[in-house]
């Protein structure tokens, strides 16, 4: 079983000699700079090496020309407790995703623990608990927000309040529980709205017992923050309903590993034209039925790239800005001030690319060489991944 990693301040670190710098914001996504400063866990400077403060750091590492760029995001997990899921019986399902480049889970309903309650207080004392045991405790370092109470009938206003005011900030989908009519569900989604929680809507076909097939009438009524695995999880609506879902509303528009690939591939086409791929994000949507994928997310940048024509370094700001700006968090995007989570990345061994963003486009998974969170080295060459030609180094 997965240990806790015990926190400390990474005091002063300086990574240099940065080949590619990926900012995962689609409006700059590559940016001028071979270095990156931080201090105690947050990015203090971003810019060239003569022009950074570099002295005095506790630790140096040497990308030796690779490239970084934000941690990755999963915008949909369901995770059960600790590192476990009882979905494919399988141990540090999470860790194994680090060396993936994930840095960070989102919770879409913690739906696979065992016995889930759907009474009301039993569903609200199950959100608090994941909420709580999260947040004290990171897999292999990785940040889970956890703690997404799947809505059931009978809910009232005090109810959202009462999970807000305990440091509940997601629902689980809307679908997998009781309500599963729009005009419920919009009451519900405003609710959670008024006291900060987010919601995400399941769109598509069941996926586990007691969820139902959800229209594109339902999501449109509901007005969910994210339409969640908009390509299916796993069975998707039509494309024609998905575009129209993509047209007529505003909200996140999810592409999910585990859903409808032909799906997913048309739905970032379609973004494109719409001109709306701030609004992309991904997530695996594991575990489920299909199994863990620890390199789920890699996977859908290169799919989109490659299969969509979508230039690779914008692909990546699905998984890291866009997400974070979605989703409120203080990571994803390369800014000072922000915390200091990255992974580094070479293009594969033998890969036909001369370029790491060349390969990503060509189809191929680029290797992981080093991970970061909070400032903290958390893995190094990746076990999962293809080997990168080139991986940094820990000079101190």
């Amino acid at each position: 079983m997965a240990t806790a990693i015990v926190e400390k301040h990474s005091g002063k670190l300086v990574i240099k000699n940065i080949g590619l710098l990926l900012s995962g914001d689609l409006e700059n996504p590559i940016l001028e700079a071979d270095t990156i400063v931080v201090v105690d866990g947050r990015i203090a400077a971003v810019g060239r090496y003569k022009d950074c403060d570099v002295v005095d750091a506790d630790s140096v590492i040497d990308c030796r020309g690779t490239t970084l760029a934000p941690g990755l995001i999963d915008s949909h997990v369901h995770p059960v407790a600790g590192d476990w899921t009882p979905r494919q019986s399988q141990l540090n399902w999470i860790e194994s995703s680090l060396n993936g480049g994930v840095t960070t889970m989102i919770s879409a309903g913690e739906v696979h623990y065992p016995g889930r309650p759907k009474d009301i207080v039993g569903l609200k004392a199950l959100a608090i608990t994941s909420q709580r045991a999260f947040d004290a405790f990171r897999p292999g370092g990785v940040k889970v927000l956890a703690g997404a109470p799947v809505i059931e009938k009978g809910m009232v206003e005090s109810d959202f309040k009462e999970l807000a005011d305990a440091g509940v900030t997601l629902l689980g989908e809307i679908g997998l529980g009781s309500v599963k009519a729009g005009d419920e569900a919009a009451e519900m989604v405003k609710w959670a709205r008024k006291y900060g929680i987010q919601s995400t809507i399941h769109t598509g076909g069941p996926s586990v017992p007691g969820s139902g097939y959800i229209d594109k009438d339902v999501v449109l009524e509901a007005d969910a923050d994210i339409i969640g695995h908009i390509n299916g999880g796993h069975t998707s609506l039509s494309y024609k309903h998905v575009c129209e879902l993509c047209e007529r509303s505003t909200r996140g528009i999810e592409i999910v590993h585990n859903g409808n690939e032909r799906i997913g591939i048309l739905t970032a086409r379609h973004a494109h034209e719409l001109k709306c791929l701030h609004r992309v994000i991904l997530g695996t949507d594991g575990p489920a039925g299909s199994g863990v994928q620890p390199l789920g997310i890699l996977r859908m940048v290169s799919q989109l790239s490659s299969l969509a024509d979508i230039p690779a370094e914008i692909a990546f700001c699905f998984a890291t800005g866009n997400t974070a700006r979605m989703r409120n968090l203080d990571c994803g995007l390369i800014e000072v001030g922000r915390v200091a989570d990255f992974v580094i990345m070479d293009r594969a061994q033998h890969t036909a690319a001369d370029t790491l963003l060349e390969s990503v486009q060509l189809g191929d998974l680029p290797g992981v060489g080093m991970v970061i969170i909070d400032g903290i080295v958390r893995c190094q060459r990746s076990r999962n991944t293809p080997p990168a030609t080139q991986v940094p180094v820990i000079e101190k």
